[in-house]
């Protein structure tokens, strides 16, 4: 357990776990042996009024820094929210009015204590001082970028090189971010690996402005349930933290063998040794469904208080009884190929529908379930590395393997 009194190369051990990248990981290590508490910043654009699981890879982040005794503010880009970021997408973002932001905004603040320590958290608004720059301000901050650092973005690089229209406002949204840097004074900022870009112009502007630049550290993007896009409401492929904990249980278990292990990295609060401890019974032949068990009762556990989990847990087991699998099933192994197999096709080639149509109509009407879960769309993606039992009706069963 790591305590406000750890030493920086103990305190970078614990903050490295997960890290996509720390720029500049010197300059972080000095600044942990400055004893006093930093600044620790990641902003987060209420676009949606309820945080899933890859949210709080983030909020993990945060967390940790606080048990290490620093100072998180969790910003919320109520000014940006309107403006609409379109990091990684090939279009423009829609932007939200203010009564979706702060509708939004207020159910954030609800569920980050689920993870972070109400005391130890300092909620912002970039509203807050960007509300008070004037159009003169605004010029004067766009004059310290030029338009062909902000080509450099992938994003816009990739647009303009097609002949795709960005609007102007488009580049005013890594400059406001950066300058939420320069408000707060922040010593570190956190973000995903999408946000590196707009992280990077909030140390540029801090030297603009006098203030010693913030290290900059991100985070991987968490994989939805299929494994291969990121955890996405419009996907449909995420775990809500606020879902009913049965209902998140079986999301849980409905993941990948392969994928568990990086849900214990990014997610579970477990010490790194113990969860490679998991590893190795694993690969002594203990059944990865035990393990999985306990990762889907610790994040049950910390959205729906102690013992939540394990109830979870036990109807889960329940349901799965419930449906009388056969000891004795067909032992099916299946190529992936690249991308993953669609559900409708892995219950033809295993021998369990008789053609994709009929896979998709019994999706449709209830009648397919993987590892004793309902399957609700046909169009889902199973990705290498996958082992459930696929059910289709009552007598149907094959334990499936993606390779």
């Amino acid at each position: 357990m790591v305590s406000p009194q750890a030493s920086p190369s103990d305190a970078m051990e614990l903050l490295r776990r997960g890290a996509s990248e720390i720029l500049v990981e010197d300059e972080l290590i000095k600044r942990l042996g400055e004893g006093r508490p930093l600044r620790v910043k990641a902003g987060f654009d209420p676009t949606a009024p309820d945080l899933h699981l890859g949210h709080t890879v983030l909020i993990n982040k945060m967390r940790q820094f606080q048990l290490l005794g620093h100072e998180v503010v969790f910003l919320i880009g109520d000014f940006t929210g309107m403006i609409g970021d379109p990091t990684g997408k090939n279009a423009t973002r829609p932007p939200l009015t203010r009564e979706e932001v702060q509708e939004n905004a207020r159910t954030y603040q609800e569920q980050i204590y689920k993870i972070l320590d109400p005391e130890k958290t300092r909620i912002a608004f970039n509203s807050e001082w960007m509300s008070k720059m004037d159009a003169a301000g605004l010029i004067q901050l766009a004059a310290k970028h030029t338009v062909a650092r902000m080509l450099e973005r992938d994003d816009f690089h990739r647009r303009h090189s097609e002949g795709r229209p960005i609007a102007i406002h488009e580049f005013l949204y890594p400059l406001v971010q950066g300058y939420d840097s320069v408000a707060l004074r922040a010593d570190v900022e956190l973000g995903g690996t999408d946000q590196k870009f707009n992280l990077l112009v909030g140390r540029q502007l801090q030297e603009h402005y006098g203030q010693p630049p913030q290290v900059v550290l991100t985070m991987p993007l968490l994989e939805g349930l299929d494994g291969v896009q990121k955890m996405s409401k419009s996907l449909g492929n995420y775990i809500g933290i606020t879902e009913a904990p049965d209902q998140m249980f079986g999301k849980i278990m409905s993941i990948s063998d392969e994928l568990m292990w990086r849900y214990f990295e990014l997610l579970s609060f477990r010490d790194a040794r113990e969860i490679e401890k998991f590893r190795r019974e694993v690969e002594e032949g203990t059944n990865p469904r035990d393990i999985k068990f306990m990762l889907g009762m610790e994040i049950v556990d910390r959205f729906h208080g102690s013992g939540a989990g394990a109830r979870a847990r036990d109807e889960f087991i329940a349901r799965f009884s419930e449906n009388a699998m056969p000891k004795d099933m067909p032992e099916v192994t299946l190529d992936a190929g690249t991308e993953g197999l669609g559900l409708a096709l892995l219950l033809k080639q295993a021998g369990l529908v008789s053609s994709t149509s009929e896979g998709i109509r019994m999706v449709a009407q209830g009648g397919v379930r993987v590892d004793g879960e309902r399957a609700a769309d046909p169009r889902q993606v199973v990705p290498a590395g996958t082992t459930a039992v696929f059910q289709v009706g009552k007598r149907k069963f094959a334990r499936v393997t993606v390779k």
